[in-house]
């Protein structure tokens, strides 16, 4: 058998690689194989750390929150069973970012978990009340009819003058069978040019 050379479509899938692998140290990305190998590596550590970054946020997070509550003395699981207790739902991010930046709010949100763990009700805060707006007003649309002077049944009448003083043998046979789909004639598309004509007389 004759040997076959990828040609440019081998050397466009190695310049692909190799594309990928720009900065990697030493001969990573510079020789196909080794960056091939690495790549593939690479492409699996990135679609593993996009779900172990999630974990080592949260990780932080709960080390936040847990270090600001023991201030306040309590742990990071009554902090977080006196929140449920007390039905206050606040995620550990925007927890976290309360800890680390209002202490003053996330002391309060301490005390409302201490509430909770004691058995108090909480009454969640009452929002706003906005100011009533006026319903609007119910307006009437009367729509007339326009009126039709000239009676419905004269545009075929004008269509078929039109037709008649058209010369249909200079027509092409779309065009003669256009004008026998607007008179509603049926059977006309398997007909010829001449039976076309013969069949819009």
């Amino acid at each position: 058998m004759p040997r076959v050379k990828g040609g440019n479509v081998a050397r466009k899938r190695r310049k692909k690689v190799l594309k990928l692998a720009k900065g990697y140290f030493g001969s990573k990305h510079i020789l196909y194989r080794t960056a091939h190998e690495q790549v593939m590596k690479s492409l699996a550590y990135a679609y593993r750390d996009r779900k172990q970054r999630k974990r080592n946020f949260r990780k932080l997070w709960i080390t936040r929150i847990n270090a600001a509550a023991r201030l306040h003395d309590l742990s990071y699981s009554k902090l977080i069973n006196g929140l449920n207790l007390a039905s206050v739902e606040v995620n550990r991010k925007m927890l976290a970012e309360l800890a680390v930046n209002n202490p003053a709010d996330f002391a309060a949100i301490v005390e409302l978990a201490k509430k909770g763990l004691a058995g108090e009700t909480v009454k969640p805060a009452a929002a706003p009340k906005a100011a009533k707006k006026p319903a609007p007003k119910k307006v009437e649309v009367v729509e007339e009819t326009p009126v039709v002077e000239a009676p419905v049944v004269e545009a075929p009448v004008v269509e078929e003058a039109k037709v008649e003083s058209v010369d249909l043998s200079k027509l092409t046979v779309a065009a003669l069978k256009a004008l026998a789909k607007e008179k509603g004639l049926s059977g006309f598309s398997a007909l010829k040019k001449a039976e076309l004509i013969e069949l819009l007389k």
